[in-house]
C-alpha cells in the first residue's frame, strides 16, 4: 500500500511576492525620512538583536516549554482516566447485557472495547443484535423511545460490524508484518529482500508501524546499537513506501 508524498516549495508565497515587487519597483523613489504617525506599524524599527531581545526571546522558549508540559501532562492525565475508567467496567456476562455495554462505550473507547470484546462478537450477539432490531422495526404500534432505541441499535450494528471487520484485517496485517519483520532482520542483503517485498506487496504501513513499536522498546531498554540498526531499516521501509 503506497502513501502519497508531496514536496511542498520552500519558498514561501511572501518571499515570491516581495522578490517579484522588488523587481518590479526597481526605479528609486524619494526615501522617507520621518514618519511621526504610522498607526499601522508599517515603519516600525525591524526587532532588535541586542541583550533586551535576546531576554525576550528566552522568555518565549521558557513559556513555550511551559505550555507545551502542561499539553503534555493534560494529555498523561486523559490517558490515566481512561485507562481508570477502562478499569472499573465490569465485562457483561449475557448478548443482551454486550449491547448496553456498548451503548454506554464513550466514543474514545469504542475500538479499545472492540478489540477486548472481540471473541464475544460472534454470530450469536450480531443474530440477537438484527433480533431486537427487527421487533423494533416491524413493530405495529411504537412509541418514541421504541424510535430512539432502533436508532442507536441500528447505529450500533453499523459500528459494530465496521469495527470488527477493521479489527480483523489489522490483525491479519501484523501477523503478516511480524512475518515480513522477522525477515529483514534474518537478511543478509536487506536492499534484496526489500526489492523482493516490494514485488509480493509486503511492504505497507502496517510493517513500518510495528517496527516503529521495536524502535520504542529499544530506545526504552536503551539500546542504542539497535535503535540505530532499525533506524537505518526503517529508512529503506519507508522509501519504498513512498515511491
Amino acid at each position: 500500500m503506497a502513501a502519497l508524498s508531496f514536496i511542498l516549495p520552500t519558498t514561501s508565497l511572501a518571499t515570491r511576492l516581495s522578490t517579484r515587487t522588488r523587481r518590479h519597483h526597481s526605479t528609486s523613489f524619494p526615501r522617507i525620512s520621518c514618519v511621526q504617525w504610522d498607526p499601522e506599524g508599517i515603519f516600525k524599527r525591524p526587532p532588535q538583536t541586542g541583550h533586551l531581545a535576546k531576554l525576550e526571546f528566552k522568555r518565549r522558549l521558557e513559556k513555550d516549554a511551559e505550555a507545551r508540559e502542561a499539553y503534555e501532562r493534560g494529555l498523561r492525565d486523559e490517558i490515566e482516566r481512561r485507562k481508570t475508567i477502562r478499569d472499573a467496567r465490569v465485562p457483561p456476562n449475557t448478548v443482551g447485557e454486550m449491547v448496553e455495554y456498548f451503548l454506554d462505550t464513550e466514543a474514545q473507547e469504542f475500538e479499545i472495547e472492540v478489540a477486548r470484546m472481540r471473541p464475544r462478537l460472534n454470530e450469536e450477539f450480531f443474530s440477537h443484535l438484527k433480533f431486537e432490531i427487527g421487533q423494533l422495526r416491524f413493530a405495529v404500534t411504537k412509541t418514541q423511545d421504541m424510535e430512539d432505541r432502533l436508532i442507536e441499535l441500528e447505529a450500533l450494528q453499523k459500528a459494530l460490524e465496521e469495527a470488527t471487520e477493521a479489527y480483523d484485517k489489522m490483525q491479519s496485517e501484523l501477523i503478516k508484518a511480524k512475518s515480513s519483520l522477522t525477515k529483514i532482520f534474518t537478511s543478509k542483503d536487506i536492499k534484496a529482500t526489500l526489492l523482493e517485498m516490494v514485488e509480493q506487496n509486503e511492504i505497507n504501513k502496517s510493517l513500518l508501524s510495528l517496527l516503529d513499536e521495536n524502535i520504542a522498546t529499544a530506545h526504552q531498554s536503551n539500546q542504542k546499537q539497535v535503535v540505530d540498526y532499525m533506524e537505518k531499516v526503517r529508512v529503506a521501509v519507508l522509501k519504498y513506501i513512498t515511491v
